[in-house]
């Protein structure tokens, strides 16, 4: 049985003061459920505030982008080993704006979830198609594609550490979301390429849904079979929508 997992990725915001205020209401919010993994991406620059804020919690911690190198000349970047002193427990890599934006490439994914499991954290591997290939049906090409590269050479037995998200990139940041029919379409295909790979394995790994997941849509969302939790956006930013994500607490016909 796969636990849902829900992840925060907070992008480029708050403070270190905000983000140890945003963990303490968000806490109490989340006590007692063991159901479920809870995951915050801050930035680099508070890290360590939401590590300390998180201490004794069930709440793990992730970075929001890693190098594959352990140590050497890459200004600028930081290292697996160095996330997992932190105490960060998960990173994300392979992220549409990460891909877009800073040119990452499905090889690079590859080298940093392999570098991310040597050093003992989990991987969030991120994939999705733009509107462009989807209106052109190439929806389950793009994922094929980006999945054999992302997870290029990684060895079997550690693929129940991996975690998917699938965000289709038109839906992220836009308000605009897959129904659930749509993104457990898409859910259900990766499922197939992961087995494939994997094997029995495959079938253990959760996937995450992201693009413009809110309060209003995680309990349809949730209940497709392939769909095992979300990598959430602008909704993570703020401890109340976050956690009503978490409890699937839909409300219909709210703004």
């Amino acid at each position: 049985m796969r636990r849902p997992i829900f992840a925060a990725n907070w992008k480029l915001h708050k403070n270190r003061g905000e983000a140890a205020a945003y963990v303490r209401e968000l806490l109490p919010r989340v006590a007692g459920m063991d159901g479920v993994e809870i995951v915050l991406a801050p930035p680099f620059t508070a890290l360590d505030a939401v590590a300390t804020a998180l201490a004794g919690s069930a709440v793990a911690l992730a970075a929001q982008n890693v190098h594959p190198a352990a140590s050497g000349a890459f200004t600028g970047e930081v290292a697996p080993g160095m996330l997992a002193d932190l105490g960060c427990r998960f990173a994300i890599v392979g992220h549409s704006e990460r891909r877009a934006l800073f040119g990452e490439t499905d090889a690079g994914v590859a080298s940093k979830a392999a570098a991310l499991l040597a050093a003992g954290l989990r991987p969030i591997v991120c994939i999705g198609e733009t509107l462009e290939q989807r209106d052109a049906d190439q929806t389950f090409d793009v994922l094929r594609t980006q999945l054999a590269g992302s997870l290029a050479g990684l060895p079997r037995n550690r693929a129940r550490d991996l975690v998917l998200a699938y965000e289709p990139v038109w839906a992220i940041g836009t308000g605009r979301s897959a129904t659930p029919e749509m993104a457990q379409e898409a859910h259900a295909f990766v499922r197939e390429c992961l087995v494939a790979q994997f094997g029995e394995a495959g079938a253990e790994i959760q996937i995450q849904y992201g693009g413009s997941v809110k309060p209003e849509n995680a309990a349809a969302l949730m209940a497709q079979p392939d769909i095992d939790g979300a990598l959430v956006g602008g909704a993570g930013l703020e401890a109340e929508s976050f956690s009503k994500i978490i409890h699937f607490e839909a409300q219909e016909g709210s703004s």
